[in-house]
C-alpha cells in the first residue's frame, strides 16, 4: 500500500509563503496525479491544485496566479508552492494520490494565515 507523507504546513502572515510537500512511499505504483485539497473549518473538502505525472496541472480559480504545483517524478514527491496567501487560504491541506491501484491521502497539515 502506498503511503503518504505530508510536510510544510505552518503559520504565515497575510502575503507569505509556504511550500508543501507530499512523498509517496511504496512499490510497484505508478503515478497517475497528485493533487493538494484544503480543508477550512466548517467547510467541505475543496481541490486546490492537480499535476499529472507528465506535468499537466489544474489550479481553483482562488489560487490560480498565486500557488505552483510541481512534481518530481524520481522521488514519488508532489510540491505546492504557495505565495501571496490570505486568510482565506487557512485550512488543513491534504495530499491525494491517484496511482496504478488506487488512490490514498495524506493524513493533512496545517496553513494558516494571519491577518
Amino acid at each position: 500500500q502506498v503511503q503518504l507523507v505530508e510536510s510544510g504546513g505552518g503559520l504565515v502572515q497575510f502575503g507569505g509563503s509556504l511550500r508543501l510537500s507530499c512523498a509517496a512511499s511504496g512499490s510497484g505504483f505508478s503515478i497517475y496525479f497528485m493533487g493538494w485539497y484544503r480543508q477550512a473549518p466548517g467547510k467541505a473538502r475543496e481541490l486546490v491544485a492537480t499535476i499529472t505525472s507528465g506535468g499537466n496541472t489544474y489550479y481553483a480559480d482562488s489560487v490560480k496566479g498565486r500557488f505552483t504545483i510541481t512534481i518530481d517524478n524520481a522521488k514519488n514527491t508532489v510540491y505546492l508552492q504557495m505565495n501571496s496567501l490570505t486568510p482565506e487560504d487557512t485550512a488543513v491541506y491534504y495530499c491525494y494520490l491517484s496511482e496504478t491501484y488506487g488512490s490514498s491521502w495524506g493524513q493533512g497539515t496545517q496553513v494558516s494565515v494571519s491577518s
